[in-house]
């Protein structure tokens, strides 16, 4: 029997309607529903296009025994980041706040009936390994918490709502006087973390920062600085030229899994590919190297032929 997602127009949304889970959207009657019911609630933000999304519903939200668990214990809510990034970007701030590591997906967090998150992971196996606890496992323990610390963990949960809160830009700009320093300093810092063997930032895995790039070549061209354009320029080079990108088709996947660029994490992203064509076209013009040039014709060639719609417009992920 589906459950409350079938009614929803998101396709990842509708690929868990039949899941054992009771699952709802993210509405102001499911939040009063956890209210009435006095139960926690488990927030689960995923998209169509993520590998360990799809893993963890294969393994857990597929299967009755942990879904039963799930439903016992917890309201549960399932989120298309594609459809709800305001949701996605503020929980996946909690979760740093919260953990102090850096999110992705599928996010997995606890909240209050509020939305006051209280715990939080990423993906969490049916039974434990990489260091992680069994997620049937961490569903009784973090339904125990709750019950028998709300106390302690609603304190916290106020610390996380106001560090938050904190990170908000201000409204009122006036009287404020911008300059380049904000600029110079994060040119410096990426110059700091750039690998000069292998291009990128730090190690792995290693992400595509476009627009960490297209700072650095912009600043580059500006002032004429040979290091950082170099930075720039070696970055671009290396990613194209590795497993990161499909040389048979054009396009760039997420993420390179090792910090050479040869293991790609196998989903392309729009918004990746449509900031990388830019940069890959002013690389062009700044360095009137064809490889440049070549990079731009095969993928713009992929975002027409494979992620344009015939109904209009263009698929967020593939």
């Amino acid at each position: 029997m589906p459950n409350h997602l079938i009614h929803e127009t998101s396709p990842y949304l509708l690929q868990h309607a039949d899941n054992p889970v009771d699952w709802h959207p993210w509405t102001a009657e499911t939040l009063q529903l956890a209210h009435a019911q006095d139960k926690p609630i488990l927030l689960s933000i995923g998209y169509s296009a993520c590998h360990w999304c799809h893993v963890m519903a294969h393994e857990s939200f597929e299967d009755a025994d942990v879904a039963a668990v799930m439903n016992e214990h917890f309201i549960n809510i399932k989120v298309d980041r594609e459809e709800r990034p305001d949701l996605d970007q503020i929980y996946q701030n909690a979760h740093y706040l919260l953990s102090r590591r850096s999110g992705g997906w599928p996010l997995t967090m606890f909240l209050a009936p509020d939305g006051t998150p209280f715990y939080s992971g990423t993906y969490f196996p049916k039974q434990a390994r990489y260091g992680l606890p069994g997620f049937p496992e961490l569903l009784v323990r973090v339904s125990a918490a709750y019950r028998e610390k709300r106390g302690e963990l609603a304190a916290q949960g106020q610390h996380v709502i106001a560090a938050l809160a904190a990170w908000q830009p201000e409204k009122n700009s006036a009287g404020v006087t911008l300059d380049s320093t904000p600029l110079t300093s994060a040119v410096q810092q990426l110059k700091a973390d750039f690998d000069p063997v292998h291009g990128g930032f730090g190690g792995a895995p290693k992400f595509l920062h476009p627009a960490e790039l297209d700072l650095l070549l912009r600043q580059a061209d500006a002032g004429q600085d040979a290091q950082t354009r170099h930075a720039a320029l070696f970055t671009l080079q290396q990613m194209a030229l590795g497993g990161l990108y499909d040389q048979l088709g054009g396009g760039f996947c997420r993420y390179s899994v090792d910090d050479v660029w040869d293991i790609p994490h196998f989903e392309k992203m729009l918004y990746d590919n449509g900031l990388l064509l830019g940069l890959y076209c002013d690389a062009w013009l700044s360095s009137s190297d064809p490889f440049f040039a070549h990079v731009v014709e095969q993928s713009a060639g992929w975002v027409m032929r494979e992620m344009q719609s015939p109904h209009g417009g263009y698929y967020a992920s593939l």
